[in-house]
């Protein structure tokens, strides 16, 4: 017969809705290797030393609990598990910050000192919002530098800044000579220095026939849209599909940050889920087996990353987009929280400097709320008689707001108090748009003129998003000012564990309910009207 310890741990293992096994171990390795990045060598030291104490400790005193009521206390197995893992990203990022400390280049851009130097670019040019000359940054890996007449071949991370004019064009991968002179990082995200220059690159390269393709289909859509829709819809939609916001209006763009709309134009889990789902609804509907689905998905998926660029980020985009997106396929919620994460460790194991990334922190808050929080309101909304799409909507919207509202208020300072509600009024639309936007794309590849027509379907659609952007950044206190680091994020979670525990009375939901019905119904009528 099986003992009491045993009999009461089963039902609990049994009715445990997520496995969470793999949670320690993603939140230990990656607070070590933010620690690590932002104080440096030993900053990671200090890290992987106390957070192993910390487990350890943590895990005796979880067994003497446990030991007292007769309850199955945590696997020593997995507790040597998290430490190993602790101690192997330790080292890794100790080892990794220290060669960045001792980088030649860091040293010379100290004295902020000429260079010469071979770079292969990682990413698209960004433009920078500052005054006087239009300015661009792109990150670059250094090949080969020359300092003092002295030749060095180096690798190492850099950020460029330079003319938009002559820089704006490249593409990730071309290798390209730079003149220009060293200053230091403005922020520890494992950047060795930063070049500037004011004048086009010494030499380029040509870029790989990969990069070239998806240049051009980038290019492509901006052009369709350019030639079939006002200027700032045309901005937009590039920024919607492949996250290029290169053309897109300033007021646009200020809108949608008042708005919490900024999250669409930057290529995220929701571009991937949208265009994989909208895969697999095609080939379900048309007869294709599960297995010819899953091959032809990815294929897909890594066109997408291509066109999209293979940056650290895209990929962060494509791995918790998937992951999203199959734990709503499938339905299987226990196995999402391990799937997240397995990627959280994978991608920060690959890139350490993800770690201290906002859109990183963003993307897998995002995920969690999607994944975790999401099916239990949709549950709870369907429960009081909400209809399944409607429930979704706002769900989905609300979870989402409420996991990265901490994470954007420690950030930028400021919580959007429209947020869920645009959040919920441009949900409809986003699919729609992206999907058309892909299509374009392809269908320029072979005729400009049809394409033009097949972008118009997604005018209308645009338009709402503009306004709705428009209306919800007017709206007087739409951004609330929140104090910045810590300090922002604790008030923000207090604030909105306070609204979601005053919910649960029945009377603060129907105020609730009702004012934002008249609130929806007078904004809504402002934006058609």
């Amino acid at each position: 017969m099986p003992s009491t310890a045993q009999a009461s741990a089963a039902p609990t293992e049994e009715f445990l809705p997520f496995d969470v096994r793999l949670v320690p171990a993603a939140v230990v390795c990656w607070s070590i290797t933010a620690v690590g990045i932002l104080g440096g060598p030993g900053g990671a030291l200090v890290a992987t030393a106390s957070t192993g104490t910390v487990v350890l400790f943590g895990s005796w005193a979880l067994h003497l609990v446990a030991a007292r009521r007769t309850a199955t206390g945590p696997s020593w197995a997995g507790v040597a598990t998290v430490v190993m893992l602790a101690l192997c990203f330790g080292a890794a990022i100790w080892l990794q910050m220290r060669a960045v400390a001792e980088h030649p280049v860091a040293a010379a851009a100290e004295n902020r000192a000429w260079i010469t130097a071979s770079v292969r670019l990682e990413e698209d040019p960004r433009r920078l919002s500052s005054a006087g000359p239009s300015m661009v940054l792109v990150k670059a890996e250094l090949d080969r530098v020359d300092l003092v007449g002295t030749a060095l071949f180096v690798g190492g991370r850099v950020s460029i800044i330079a003319p938009e004019s002559s820089w704006s064009a490249l593409l990730p991968g071309q290798e390209i000579t730079v003149r220009g002179r060293l200053g230091e990082p403005s922020r520890p995200d494992m950047t060795v220095a930063v070049i500037r220059t004011s004048a086009p690159p010494v030499t380029v390269a040509e870029p790989g026939t990969i990069s070239a393709a998806a240049g051009t289909f980038r290019t492509d859509l901006t052009a369709v849209a350019q030639n079939s829709m006002p200027p700032d819809r045309a901005g937009l939609l590039p920024g919607l599909v492949v996250g290029d916001i290169s053309r897109m209006d300033e007021t646009v763009a200020e809108n949608f940050r008042a708005a919490g709309l900024t999250h669409l134009t930057a290529v995220s889990g929701a571009n991937f889920s949208i265009l994989i789902g909208a895969v697999l609804l095609v080939l379900r509907g048309v007869g294709i087996g599960p297995r010819a689905t899953v091959v032809v998905a990815f294929v897909v998926l890594v066109a997408f990353v291509i066109v999209a660029r293979p940056s650290p980020s895209v990929l962060r985009a494509a791995v918790m987009g998937s992951i999203g997106l199959l734990a709503l396929v499938t339905g299987r919620r226990r196995q999402a929280v391990p799937a997240l994460c397995g990627a959280v460790l994978a991608l920060l194991a690959w890139w350490p400097r993800l770690a201290v990334d906002v859109g990183f922190v963003l993307s897998v808050f995002a995920t969690a709320g999607l994944v975790l929080v999401a099916p239990i309101w949709v549950d709870w909304l369907r429960g009081h008689g909400w209809p399944r799409t409607a429930a979704e909507v706002v769900a989905v919207a609300a979870a989402a707001h409420a996991v990265t509202a901490p994470v954007v208020a420690a950030m930028a300072g400021t919580f959007s108090v429209v947020g869920v509600a645009a959040n919920v009024l441009v949900a409809p639309v986003v699919a729609p748009i992206t999907v058309v936007g892909i299509v374009t794309a392809v269908i320029a590849t072979v005729s400009t003129s049809l394409a033009e027509l097949t972008a118009q379907l997604a005018s209308a659609p645009l338009w709402w998003l503009i306004a709705v952007a428009e209306r919800a950044a007017s709206v007087p206190a739409a951004g609330i000012v929140t104090p910045g680091g810590l300090w922002g994020a604790v008030l923000t979670l207090c604030g909105t564990a306070a609204l979601l525990a005053s919910l649960r009375l029945k009377v603060i939901r129907w105020i609730a309910a009702a004012v934002s019905l008249a609130a929806l119904a007078l904004w809504t009528a402002d934006v058609l009207w």
